[in-house]
């Protein structure tokens, strides 16, 4: 009988062991938010842009979902609030979910109060929407080849022979 098999057991449930408590301690690093009354606007944009750049997408949401409850009458902050939001989504390639909340919040700008809004958020939602609709299309070979005719420019028009 070998010694090996016993090692190897031993090495095996040693990395499961050091595999668990990192996954322990990452959880404990990266906990709920933390949010105080005192938590400005700026605040709890950057925490919320920290955890999305370390692909924390729910802590990401939770900071930015405490931004528009908070913030509801700015609209600066709530087109900021929303497109990230939807932008996460597009990101977490939620597709469907993304291209709702990107035409939501270009319905804001649908509205007499336009020139209060960042124009940003509208240029970008727009540039994202696209991207989703090429993507759609790409999964779908039918969607892919009307993609293909809408890019096209128009026939021009032939001058007549005299």
């Amino acid at each position: 009988m070998s010694i090996f098999p016993v090692i190897r057991c031993a090495v095996l449930a040693r990395i499961v062991f050091i595999a668990a408590l990192a996954l322990f301690f990452a959880a404990c690093v990266y906990g709920p938010a933390v949010i105080t009354d005192e938590t400005t606007p700026a605040e709890l944009i950057q925490r919320a842009q920290e955890a999305s750049d370390k692909n924390l997408y729910n802590l990401a949401l939770e900071y930015y979902g405490a931004l528009l409850e908070r913030h509801s009458d700015k609209p600066d902050l709530v087109c900021a609030g929303e497109y990230e939001i939807a932008f996460i989504h597009y990101k977490q390639k939620k597709y469907p979910q993304a291209r709702e909340e990107f035409t939501a919040l270009l319905e804001r700008y649908n509205t007499p109060d336009e020139e209060l809004l960042p124009p940003q958020f509208k240029v970008l939602s727009n540039i994202v929407l696209e991207r989703i609709t090429e993507k759609e299309a790409a999964k779908d070979p039918i969607g892919d080849l009307l993609m293909f005719f809408r890019k096209k420019d128009p026939p021009a028009e032939e001058a007549p022979s005299s």
